[in-house]
């Protein structure tokens, strides 16, 4: 599938499209909110689906969203924060099974799962390998691992996650996440939140074409690159996205 780019495996977007603040920033002055996804699409081929995190969404929705938008659009979808959250990976077959059930009906449009572990979960090897025996169920998807405790940055771990193919989240924050650039499938997934505030912050040109430069030498492995701005705060989001996109297609 040609991307966005027009280079075959990268894909580059926002986390979610629906803020208010992007109006007269990215949205145009007279696009209504129920308008914000087709005017997103005008600029990119793929987005992280936050609200799944915070509650499933109607089958009607879904289907909405199947429905507006073209066949090669990509949603990454973020796991249920009732999975993560408030169950800690604990007891959650059937919440996995009502999770998967859903997003199946759009499988097609669907890129990595993410799936974000809370900052009070530590390492816990016996937990996280019960919990990928779940994932397995569902070998239609694919997965990618953002961690918040640094006691996750392990060999062990890394190496659970290598064989499982399961992506390790190159977390950019300025130090404020536990971060690495350790590859552990055949797909890279980086999320952008902000250097110097979280959320808030925009990146220069100087810390794009840095990761521009590594996105090139991935691709040429023949990886899967899978990168999302998480910065919203003024409309920082969709422009640093497509600075990069920009600096990416010039290298190559």
């Amino acid at each position: 599938m040609e991307a966005k780019s027009g280079l075959p495996g990268l894909f580059i977007g926002t986390s979610g499209w629906s803020y208010k603040h992007w109006q007269g920033v990215f949205y145009p002055e007279g696009v209504t909110q129920d308008r914000y996804l087709e005017h997103y699409l005008t600029q990119f081929d793929c987005v992280e689906l936050n609200a799944s995190f915070y509650h499933l969404p109607l089958k009607t929705t879904v289907a909405g969203w199947i429905r507006r938008t073209p066949a090669n659009f990509r949603f990454c979808t973020k796991l249920s924060r009732y999975i993560t959250h408030q169950k800690y990976l604990v007891d959650v077959e059937e919440a996995l099974k009502n999770y998967f059930t859903l997003f199946g009906r759009m499988k097609a449009r669907l890129g990595p799962v993410l799936v974000q572990l809370p900052p009070g979960l530590a390492y816990d090897e016996e937990l996280f390998s019960r919990f990928v025996e779940m994932l397995r169920l569902y070998p239609e998807f694919r997965y990618a691992v953002e961690v918040r405790h640094p006691s996750w940055l392990r060999d062990e771990f890394f190496q659970l996650l290598s064989k499982e193919d399961i992506a390790f989240v190159i977390a950019d924050s300025g130090g404020q996440f536990p971060f690495s650039e350790m590859v552990t499938a055949d797909f890279v997934y980086l999320r952008f939140h902000g250097r110097e505030l979280l959320y808030a912050s925009n990146y220069s040109e100087e810390e794009l074409n840095q990761y521009a430069g590594k996105i090139v030498s991935w691709l040429k492995e023949g990886k899967e690159v899978w990168a999302f701005f998480n910065n919203d705060y003024a409309g920082f989001a969709p422009f640093n996205a497509m600075q990069l996109r920009e600096m990416v297609c010039a290298k190559v």
